[in-house]
Protein backbone atom coordinates (compact mmCIF):
# COMPACT_ATOMS: atom_id res chain seq x y z
CA UNK A 1 0.00 0.00 0.00
CA UNK A 2 1.71 3.00 -1.31
CA UNK A 3 0.87 6.24 1.18
CA UNK A 4 0.24 9.66 -0.78
CA UNK A 5 1.10 12.73 0.19
CA UNK A 6 -0.83 15.10 1.43
CA UNK A 7 -0.54 18.57 -0.42
CA UNK A 8 0.98 21.09 2.24
CA UNK A 9 -1.52 24.10 3.05
CA UNK A 10 0.61 27.61 3.12
CA UNK A 11 0.83 28.97 6.64
CA UNK A 12 0.89 32.44 7.16
CA UNK A 13 2.04 34.01 9.95
CA UNK A 14 -0.08 36.57 11.82
CA UNK A 15 0.12 40.01 12.55
CA UNK A 16 -1.57 39.59 15.77
CA UNK A 17 -4.85 40.82 14.94
CA UNK A 18 -7.00 38.55 12.67
CA UNK A 19 -9.48 40.92 11.48
CA UNK A 20 -6.51 42.62 9.67
CA UNK A 21 -5.57 39.55 8.11
CA UNK A 22 -8.56 39.05 7.18
CA UNK A 23 -8.52 42.39 5.09
CA UNK A 24 -11.46 43.61 7.24
CA UNK A 25 -12.41 47.00 7.28
CA UNK A 26 -11.79 48.99 11.11
CA UNK A 27 -9.66 45.93 11.93
CA UNK A 28 -7.80 48.11 15.01
CA UNK A 29 -12.04 49.00 16.06
CA UNK A 30 -12.76 45.25 15.58
CA UNK A 31 -10.14 43.65 17.35
CA UNK A 32 -10.74 46.12 20.69
CA UNK A 33 -14.36 45.21 20.20
CA UNK A 34 -13.69 41.53 20.76
CA UNK A 35 -10.92 41.90 23.29
CA UNK A 36 -13.70 44.28 26.02
CA UNK A 37 -16.53 41.08 24.75
CA UNK A 38 -13.54 38.71 25.99
CA UNK A 39 -13.58 40.46 29.44
CA UNK A 40 -17.20 41.08 29.70
CA UNK A 41 -17.22 37.24 28.99
CA UNK A 42 -14.61 36.69 31.55
CA UNK A 43 -16.04 38.27 34.51
CA UNK A 44 -19.52 36.82 33.88
CA UNK A 45 -18.09 33.55 34.19
CA UNK A 46 -16.01 33.97 37.10
CA UNK A 47 -19.09 36.04 39.03
CA UNK A 48 -21.23 32.71 37.82
CA UNK A 49 -23.46 35.14 36.44
CA UNK A 50 -27.00 34.34 34.51
CA UNK A 51 -27.37 36.33 31.18
CA UNK A 52 -30.88 37.67 32.99
CA UNK A 53 -28.74 38.51 36.28
CA UNK A 54 -26.01 40.17 34.12
CA UNK A 55 -28.20 42.08 31.88
CA UNK A 56 -29.62 43.32 35.29
CA UNK A 57 -26.52 44.80 36.57
CA UNK A 58 -25.45 46.27 33.10
CA UNK A 59 -28.77 47.85 32.69
CA UNK A 60 -29.78 46.11 29.28
CA UNK A 61 -31.66 43.09 28.25
CA UNK A 62 -31.08 39.25 28.36
CA UNK A 63 -31.19 39.34 24.62
CA UNK A 64 -28.16 41.72 24.43
CA UNK A 65 -25.85 39.80 26.68
CA UNK A 66 -26.90 37.25 24.61
CA UNK A 67 -25.47 38.63 21.65
CA UNK A 68 -22.12 39.96 23.76
CA UNK A 69 -21.60 36.25 24.69
CA UNK A 70 -22.03 35.20 21.11
CA UNK A 71 -19.68 37.55 20.09
CA UNK A 72 -22.53 39.57 17.84
CA UNK A 73 -20.58 43.10 18.71
CA UNK A 74 -21.86 45.02 15.16
CA UNK A 75 -24.22 47.21 16.76
CA UNK A 76 -22.13 48.05 20.05
CA UNK A 77 -19.32 50.60 20.13
CA UNK A 78 -16.41 49.70 22.57
CA UNK A 79 -17.08 52.80 24.59
CA UNK A 80 -20.75 50.75 25.70
CA UNK A 81 -18.44 47.99 26.18
CA UNK A 82 -16.33 49.87 28.83
CA UNK A 83 -19.18 50.93 30.59
CA UNK A 84 -20.87 47.65 30.79
CA UNK A 85 -17.16 46.34 32.37
CA UNK A 86 -17.99 49.41 34.92
CA UNK A 87 -21.42 48.18 35.59
CA UNK A 88 -19.82 44.71 36.48
CA UNK A 89 -17.26 46.59 38.92
CA UNK A 90 -14.12 46.53 36.78
CA UNK A 91 -12.23 49.47 36.32
CA UNK A 92 -11.08 50.76 32.41
CA UNK A 93 -7.76 52.75 32.62
CA UNK A 94 -7.21 54.72 29.22
CA UNK A 95 -3.50 55.26 29.30
CA UNK A 96 -2.32 57.56 26.55
CA UNK A 97 1.89 57.89 25.49
CA UNK A 98 4.20 58.18 23.00
CA UNK A 99 4.63 55.24 20.74
CA UNK A 100 7.62 53.64 20.63
CA UNK A 101 10.23 54.45 17.90
CA UNK A 102 10.34 51.23 16.56
CA UNK A 103 6.62 51.42 15.42
CA UNK A 104 5.56 53.73 12.71
CA UNK A 105 1.90 54.45 13.98
CA UNK A 106 0.13 54.87 17.73
CA UNK A 107 -1.94 51.64 18.54
CA UNK A 108 -4.54 50.65 21.13
CA UNK A 109 -4.16 47.60 22.95
CA UNK A 110 -6.72 46.56 25.54
CA UNK A 111 -4.79 44.44 28.62
CA UNK A 112 -6.36 42.85 31.31
CA UNK A 113 -4.72 41.38 34.61
CA UNK A 114 -4.55 37.64 35.65
CA UNK A 115 -7.25 36.67 38.08
CA UNK A 116 -6.84 34.44 40.86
Amino acid sequence: MVKRRKAKIPVIESSGNVFADMGLPDAEQELIKAQLASHLRQVIKRRRLTQVAAAALMGIDQPKVSALLSGRLANISSERLMRLLTALGQDVDITVRAKPRNHTNGRIRVLGEAQA
